[in-house]
């Protein structure tokens, strides 16, 4: 490898709490034990970046504090090796992936069970630990995704959170294949992908629900029927697209408490709401989750905040084999307060990936 700057480029949250990003320079940082150096060609940005740097999520346990280098779909080649770094793990040139969370205790009750995505000792990537909006990142060995070789950076960093993300929560539906299941946000960072993954890779009947605008998008990912949410009668049509029984799983992917709202009036029997979109501001219940009719129609709600290493892997594979394909629009690093002000106003279809290199 060749000799590494002394500085380099990173985007920070100047102003947390604001629409608010600045390009700086940072020092290069040493790999410690068992970590690794990475340096980061393409990242995505998610809508949960804008959460982190708003401050609008409430269930944080603190503000992000000005300074924190956020994203967390970083995509990059390991440039150094830490002490202890396992070869047979990770190789100097190896591309890997950073995802939402950082890394891992190994240890809790959670990883001993295999669900790692919900570590109670977690880091998350851009959040009080440094994250992929920047050139170089320290990562551990352990705990990087490694990319298939024929899978382009800028295609696979959304992956490493939008499509885990959807992959995740379409296995926690417990629809199978041939199964109705309506994406709410069906244009958007995840619901394009959720739209491809659940038609063309499980074999499910996907019905798109968006506004108007995204109908194209999520037809062209795989949507069978789109229904405009701002004509005000979505369930109504979810009803009659399903002969009045209503879809297996609802994927809440959109972060409106008014999507929950409708969300359950759209399940059938024995079906399941997944809840991944989070709403920012004042924590509220899902509006029309009655303990009567879940008893009545035997129905479920689930969680889904992120996948595990083993379904990252899995997402990939579905991306290499052209089962997932990302829409997105590459930009420079100086673009990203831009990117976030048009996603707080609801204007972006698919994704966005920062090429860090630009």
């Amino acid at each position: 490898m060749a000799d590494l700057p002394q500085k380099y480029k990173a985007i920070i949250y100047d102003a947390p709490g604001k629409v608010s990003t600045k390009v700086v320079e940072l020092d290069m940082p040493e790999p410690g034990p068992g970590e690794i150096l990475v340096n980061i060609s393409h990242s995505g940005v998610c809508h949960s970046d804008l959460g982190v740097m708003t401050n609008r999520w409430a269930g944080l346990p603190f503000p992000t504090q000005p300074g924190q280098v956020g994203g967390h779909e970083g995509v990059g080649k390991v440039v150094k090796l830490g002490p202890g770094a396992d070869a047979s793990t990770v190789k100097l040139g190896d591309r890997v992936g950073i995802k939402w969370i950082a890394s891992t205790c190994d240890s809790c009750p959670a990883c001993l069970a295999g669900h790692d995505g919900v570590c109670f000792n977690q880091k998350v990537s851009g959040y009080y630990t440094p994250g992929t909006f920047q050139q170089y990142v320290l990562a551990p060995a352990r705990y990087v995704t490694p990319i298939p070789d024929t899978l382009p950076s800028d295609m696979a960093a959304p992956l490493l959170c939008g499509g885990l993300t959807v992959v995740a929560a379409l296995k926690k539906s417990k629809a199978q294949a041939g199964d109705w299941v309506v994406l709410l946000g069906a244009g958007g960072g995840l619901g394009h992908l959720a739209s491809q993954i659940a038609s063309k890779a499980y074999g499910m009947r996907v019905i798109g629900i968006d506004a108007g605008s995204k109908r194209d998008l999520a037809i062209e990912c795989g949507a069978e029927i789109f229904i405009d949410h701002t004509q005000g009668k979505a369930e109504e049509e979810v009803m009659k697209a399903t002969g009045g029984l209503g879809a297996q799983a609802v994927l809440v992917l959109t972060a409106a408490n008014a999507a929950y709202g409708s969300g359950m009036g759209m399940l059938k029997f024995g079906g399941t709401l997944v809840v991944v979109g989070v709403p920012e501001g004042e924590l509220k219940p899902i509006a029309t989750a009655y303990p009567q009719i879940l008893v009545a129609k035997a129905q479920s709600i689930v969680g889904v905040a992120v996948g595990d290493r083993k379904e990252a892997i899995e997402t990939l594979k579905f991306a290499e084999r052209g089962l997932v394909k990302t829409h997105f629009r590459t930009c420079k690093m100086e673009e990203l307060t831009s990117i976030f002000e048009q996603m707080d106003r609801g204007e972006l279809q698919g994704r966005v990936v920062l090429d860090l290199n630009a």
